[in-house]
This record gives C-alpha cells, structure tokens and sequence, in this order.
C-alpha cells in the first residue's frame, strides 16, 4: 500500500554551471507504507535551515543529483505526530509528540554521514504533510512539555548539534585547562542560531563569559534577550578577510588591517587581556583569521558548519606552538539528543523562536525572507498544526 502526501517538493537541476537556484513546487508526493523498523509521522511544525538554502542554490553539489533521485522532500528539523509504528519500533508510540533527529546514514559509532531531510538516499523530510522515519530518528518530547512546539521543532536541529559540538569543545580545553585553573572560560561565538544555542549552553551548564556577534539588528535583540552580551559587528568596519583584495588592493588591505585591531582590541578590553578560550564560528572563510588571532593560547576554535567559507588556510607551526585546538562535527549521535532534550527541559534551554509562525502555504514566502536575512534565528514554519 502507498501513502499519499501534500508536499513542496525539489527537482533536480539541469546540470547547468553555474548551477540555477532552485524554486519549491508544491505537488503530491508517494511513497511506500511503513516497515517493521519505520514510524508513520505527521508533521506539525518545521524550523528552516541553512541546509535547505544549500540546497535550492545546488550549491556545493545539487543534492538530487547526489542522491540519484530526480525530485526530493527536503526538511530535517521538526516536531511530529505519531500515527502508526512498524512492529520492531521501540523509541515512540502512537499518538507521542517527538522531535526529528536527522541522522539518515550513521557509522560505526552512530555518527551521521548523511542527514535525513537533505543528503540521505530515500529520507522524505518534513515539508510534506505526512513521511516516515526509522525508529532511531526520533525522540519524545516530555508530556508535560513547558516549552511550544514551534519551540522543539527549532531545537531539533541546532540545538542537538550545539550539545554535540560544544561536548567535545568544552572537554577538549578542559584536558588542556582544569576548572580548578581557570573556572570561567570566555566563549565567544559568530554564526546564527547553533552559535547562540552553544553559547547559551556555555553560560548556563558550565558559567562561562557568553559573548556573541551579529550585524543583525534583530539578532542582536534576540541575543540579549537569551542573556548573552551581544556585539554589534559592524562597529568594527570591514572585519571580512578576502585573501586576493588583500594582496592586490591596498585600500581594502588599509581597512581590513584597522577592522581587525579594532576588534582585537575589543576582545583585549573585555577580557582583561586573557582573549578567548573557546571561540565558536559557524562563519568560517571571512572570518577565521580574526578568530584564530582572538584565541588564547591553548585555545579551542570549533565548529559544525560553513556558511560563508570552506576552504580555510592555516599555519600549521603557529598552531601547534599555541597549542590551539580545531574541532569539527557534524550533528550527534543518538544518545547526545537524548540527554539534550533532557538537559533543555527542566533548564529553560529553549531557543526564541520568531513571533511570526509561516504556514505550509507560505512556504515560498519564508524562503524568500530568509534568502533577503529578513528573519530571526529559528524562523519556523507549521504543516499539521
């Protein structure tokens, strides 16, 4: 028997280079009933992410191609419903509300190595009215839940991959650097919403100094409502490295230099000259020779994403001599979204989600908010409210 679903669904490009940016179409999407190992869901609410934007742009790699499939449902974090579970399935029962977890191919050791909702083979992610998922793809929310669904639908994604990412970047500086030495880290971060979530971990579970930038007017708000200092990034001027204007262009080269020692010595000011212990960027190519700068020694520059640069230089000697740690993830593993919702609930480690809550019809709409950054960090969108 096959499931019928309404769905915005992504065709694969035409192989053009440079690729053409993708546009949603709303169709009706079939696919195969359950398994004994699978959950039929119905999904209630979905937060966008960064993933999906790669996705429309094709950019690194157009992901139907990827997965030979000539169209796909895209989406992989969110709050479902329920319906029916195949006969082997042990995480969930009917009519539980639970968070996605979109590990679609995992390895040895449960890590993912693709994600489901985007890069997995066969995963029908959320944009759709009904899908199906493996047992191990989703956790319970707690029944008596003080937290919006809307809420967990934006702590699914980022949120896990901050527990995960800040676990091993927080143990990774305490083997070099004992509490008992330095109780108070300082954990600065730029990014969006798995940045924000990261430090307000820091500040709350381990009672680091959490400071984040943004050139985001409503970031910044948001920030500041989490309690967290924010820092406006555009008081520094041109903080944006670019390797060749650099060398070729000694005007950029002027403005550049005086950003960085602005904020250098922003970091300097408050820090009390310690600089940063853990700096958390999910930026990458046009500021990491900031960040590296604005490490302490022994410090921890870690990441689980790329927005805007992939492909990072470093000097290998000064590194090693500074002792600096570079730590890279990529989502969790089960067990670590296990204890993260069970840390968030009783905690209050919630993000802010946006006020307004797009529906499934204005799906184009909210992309074309958040490709115009016209958006808050956890801009969520319902399906089957």
């Amino acid at each position: 028997m096959s499931i019928k679903a309404d769905a915005w669904v992504l065709h694969a490009g035409d192989g053009s280079t440079p690729p053409k940016r993708a546009t949603l179409s709303r169709e009706v999407f079939e696919f195969d009933d359950i398994k004994d190992d699978e959950v039929l869901v119905e999904p209630l609410y979905g937060c966008w992410e960064g993933n999906m934007g790669h996705a429309l742009d094709r950019l690194p790699v157009d992901v139907c191609q990827q997965r030979k499939e000539p169209r796909i449902v895209m989406g992989n974090a969110g709050v479902v419903r329920v319906l029916s579970c195949g006969k082997n399935v042990k995480t969930v029962e009917p009519g539980q509300n639970a968070i996605v977890f979109c590990v679609g191919v995992e390895d040895e050791w449960g890590y993912p190595k693709k994600i489901y909702g985007f890069d997995a083979p066969g995963s029908i992610g959320i944009l759709s009215t009904k899908t199906k998922l493996r047992d191990r793809q989703l956790i319970p929310i707690p029944s008596d839940t003080k937290h919006s669904l809307a809420q967990w639908a934006a702590f699914s994604l980022r949120y896990i991959t901050a527990w995960s990412n800040w676990e091993l970047a927080y143990g990774t500086f305490r083997l070099l650097v004992p509490e008992s030495e330095l109780p108070t880290p300082n954990v600065w971060g730029w990014g969006g919403g798995v940045t924000l979530g990261e430090l307000d971990l820091a500040r709350k579970r381990h009672g680091c100094n959490a400071v984040m930038l943004s050139a985001n007017e409503i970031r910044l708000e948001t920030i500041r409502k989490v309690g967290i200092t924010a820092i406006d990034r555009r008081d520094f001027g041109a903080l944006s490295f670019d390797d060749k204007k650099f060398a070729s262009d000694p005007d950029f080269a002027a403005a550049y230099r005086s950003a960085e020692e602005k904020f250098l010595n922003k970091i300097r000011e408050m820090t009390n000259g310690r600089m940063v212990q853990i700096f958390i960027d999910y930026v990458g190519g046009p500021v990491y020779r900031p960040t590296l700068k604005a490490l302490s020694r022994e410090g921890v520059i870690t990441t689980a994403g790329w927005k805007e640069g992939m492909r990072l230089t470093t000097m290998r000697a000064i590194e090693c001599i500074d002792r600096h740690q570079h730590i890279h993830t990529h989502y969790a593993r089960y067990s670590q979204g296990v204890c993260a919702v069970a840390y968030a609930e009783p905690n209050g480690w919630m993000p802010i989600v946006d006020d307004r809550i797009y529906t499934f019809d204005e799906i184009p709409e909210l992309v074309e908010a958040y490709d115009g950054d016209k958006v808050n960090c956890f801009p969520c969108y319902s399906i089957c409210p």
